[in-house]
């Protein structure tokens, strides 16, 4: 059978990292939004809010911007 979320039963594996980094680097939802929209990615704060909710499924392409914007590789967004 196939199952598309994780043991806690969330859409991904990121959310978690994004509010660590949030938190850490005191950046607001809206900022983050803003530097991945500077980057190229179509996002709001709303999307943001629903990933680290773990509400929403997180795409390739927005890993990939998620890691640039951050500076983080792409295991230690979805590694934690």
């Amino acid at each position: 059978m196939f199952i598309n979320k994780t043991e806690k039963g969330t859409n991904n594996v990121c959310g978690n990292v994004l509010i660590e980094y949030r938190e850490k680097h005191k950046i607001s939802q809206r900022k983050l939004a803003d530097m991945l929209q500077l980057s190229g990615l179509d996002i709001d704060k709303n999307a943001i809010q629903r990933i680290e909710a773990g509400k929403r499924f997180v795409t390739d392409i927005e890993i990939k911007h998620l890691s640039k914007v951050l500076e983080l590789s792409y295991e230690e967004l979805l590694d934690k």
